[in-house]
C-alpha cells in the first residue's frame, strides 16, 4: 500500500491491519514518548516522530483509515496538513498526555497552560566519595549554581505592581491556527504562538531586576545525606533542589549520582566484602594467627594448620549494612599461600631437610568456596 519511499503506516507504529483503535493508540503513545524530539536527540528521531505522528492522524480517523486501506498513500496524501515541528498534534487522540509527560503537567497554551505553570528543569551533580563513606554512611556539602525565581517578581517576570497581559496575537489561546483546503475538505494546522510561546501571555512590563526573564543564576549550598550501604552509580534525589520553572513554577529536583573510590584491600560484591590474605608456607603448614584489616578496625584470624591457598574464612555481620534493612552483610577472607621467589642459604637447608621427609602430595578435594558462591550468584 506504500509509494516509494513511504513506509506502510500500520508498520510505522507496529500494528497489524485489523488493530483496534485502543491498540493504536497504545503503539502510538509508546513510539511518541520515544522518539519526541525533547527526550531522544538522536539526528533521525525528528523525522521519525513526524512520520509516527503522520501515521496515527491518518489511522487515528474511521474516514481517513478507510480510504488509506483502499488506496494507500494516495488516498491520504491531500490530507495531511504539511506543517513542521508540533504543527496539527492537537489533532491527534491522546497527544495531550504525552505532551504533559514532557512538559510536567503543563499544556500547549490556552486553557491548559493557563491550570498550572510548567515545573522547573532536574538538575543533575556527580559526587565522588571514599569506600567507608559509602558502606558506613555520611553527610556532604554541595555547590552548585541553579536558576532561581527572581527575589524581586517571585517568579512572573513582571515589574511589581503589574501583570502578564492576554497575547494579542493569539488572544490568549496560545496557539495559532492556519485553515487549509484540499480535496478531501478543510484541515486546520495548530502551532504553539510564536510571540507568547504558547503561554497564552505576555510581559508587557518587564522587571527591572531579571528583565523579564522571571529568573536569575544564583549559587547554591545544600548538605546531602548519604545513607549506609550506598553502591556506585547509586543517585539520591533531592525534590525541590533543581531549576525554578517558568512564571513563578515549581522548582525541579536536584539528582546526586555517587562514584565510589575502590579500596586498595576490599573489594565488595553487593553487601560482602572479599579480601585476599597472603600467608606463608610455615603460616599454611603449622597455622597462625594473624591480624587482618576489616570495616570496623584490625581484628585476629586464626589461620589452623594445613590452610590450602584458596581457602575461605567468613566472618559473619562484617559486611556492608544493607540499605534497605537491618543487618550487614559477610566480611569473607581467602588465603593465598605465597611461595619465596629467593631463599636465604638457612631456608634452603631446612626445605630441602623438610623434602626429605614428604612424599608425593595429593590434591585435596574440595568443594567451591563461599567467594567462588558469591560471584557465582551475582553474575548470574
Amino acid at each position: 500500500m506504500a509509494t516509494a519511499g513511504q513506509r506502510d503506516f500500520y508498520e510505522v507504529l507496529g500494528v497489524p491491519r485489523a488493530a483496534t483503535a485502543d491498540e493504536m493508540k497504545k503503539a502510538y503513545r509508546k513510539l511518541a514518548m520515544q522518539y519526541h524530539p525533547d527526550r531522544n536527540k538522536a539526528p533521525e528521531a525528528a523525522d521519525q516522530f513526524k512520520e509516527i505522528n503522520r501515521a496515527y492522524e491518518v489511522l487515528s480517523s474511521d474516514e481517513t483509515r478507510a480510504r488509506y486501506d483502499r488506496f494507500g498513500h494516495a488516498g491520504v496524501d491531500g490530507a495531511q496538513g504539511g506543517g513542521q515541528g508540533f504543527e496539527g498534534f492537537q489533532n491527534f487522540d491522546g497527544f495531550g498526555d504525552i505532551f504533559d509527560a514532557f512538559f510536567g503537567g503543563a499544556a500547549r497554551g490556552g486553557g491548559r497552560r493557563r491550570g498550572g505553570v510548567a515545573r522547573g528543569a532536574d538538575l543533575r551533580y556527580n559526587m565522588r566519595i571514599s569506600f567507608e563513606e559509602a558502606v558506613f554512611g555520611s553527610e556532604k556539602d554541595v555547590e552548585f549554581n541553579r536558576s532561581e525565581k527572581c527575589e524581586r517578581c517571585t517568579g512572573k517576570g513582571t515589574e511589581p505592581g503589574t501583570d502578564l497581559v492576554v497575547c494579542p496575537d493569539c488572544k490568549g489561546a496560545g496557539e495559532t491556527r492556519r485553515a487549509q483546503q484540499s480535496i478531501f475538505g478543510q484541515f486546520v494546522n495548530v502551532t504553539a504562538c510564536p510571540r507568547c510561546q504558547g503561554e497564552g501571555r505576555i510581559v508587557q512590563t518587564p522587571c527591572t531586576q531579571c528583565r523579564g526573564v522571571g529568573r536569575e543564576k544564583k549559587p547554591r549550598k545544600i548538605s546531602v545525606k548519604i545513607p549506609a550501604g550506598v553502591d556506585d552509580g547509586a543517585q539520591i534525589r533531592l525534590s525541590g533542589e533543581g531549576e525554578a520553572g517558568p512564571r513563578g513554577g515549581e522548582y525541579g529536583n536536584l539528582y546526586v549520582v555517587l562514584s565510589v573510590t575502590p579500596h586498595p584491600k576490599f573489594e565488595r560484591v553487593e553487601d560482602h566484602i572479599l579480601m585476599e590474605l597472603p600467608v606463608n608456607v610455615a603460616q599454611a603448614a603449622l597455622g597462625a594467627k594473624i591480624l587482618i584489616p576489616t570495616l570496623d578496625g584490625e581484628m585476629e584470624l586464626e589461620v589452623p594448620a594445613g590452610t590450602q591457598s584458596g581457602d575461605d574464612f567468613v566472618l559473619r555481620s562484617k559486611g556492608v549494612p544493607h540499605l534497605r534493612g537491618a543487618g550487614r552483610g559477610d566480611m569473607v577472607v581467602r588465603a593465598t599461600v605465597v611461595i619465596p621467589e629467593s631463599l636465604s642459604d638457612e631456608q634452603r637447608q631446612l626445605l630441602e631437610k623438610l623434602a626429605e621427609t614428604m612424599g608425593t602430595p595429593v590434591l585435596p578435594k574440595k568443594d567451591k568456596g563461599f567467594f567462588e558462591r558469591i560471584r557465582d550468584a551475582v553474575a548470574g
